[in-house]
């Protein structure tokens, strides 16, 4: 992944960990793996616990302990009502913000083919 790609990814990192609490709970491997399959191959697992920490500090998470089969029990992350409020607002920014950048995209490139 390239320095601009994951710049860009820092901003919204936190926003696609809501969105995917948002459809079930997890904990922190679940969460890694799934943004894998949505084809964020490149992030590190550790990132997402970092962000886990700060999500969870923000109170826009319940987190319950389960027992594992190996070793410690797992934190499962559930998103609560102040967390959809901050996905709620982050889907309005980023619907704001990819309107408008396509709005540029399209305007520049088609000064380039003129």
């Amino acid at each position: 992944m390239g320095k601009q790609m994951t710049e860009m990814l820092k901003g919204t990192l936190e926003g696609l960990v809501l969105a995917l609490l948002a459809e079930q709970p997890a904990y922190g491997y679940e969460i890694t793996t799934r943004l894998r399959d949505h084809g964020f191959a490149d992030i590190a697992e550790g990132t997402i616990y970092a962000l886990l920490v700060r999500i969870e500090q923000k109170s826009l998470v319940d987190v319950e302990k389960v027992p594992s089969e190996k070793g410690p029990p797992r934190k499962v992350y559930s998103l609560n009502a102040q967390g959809r409020e901050e996905l709620e607002d982050f889907w309005k920014t980023w619907n704001f913000l990819a309107k408008h950048i396509e709005q540029l995209n399209t305007t520049t490139t088609s000064n380039k083919e003129n």
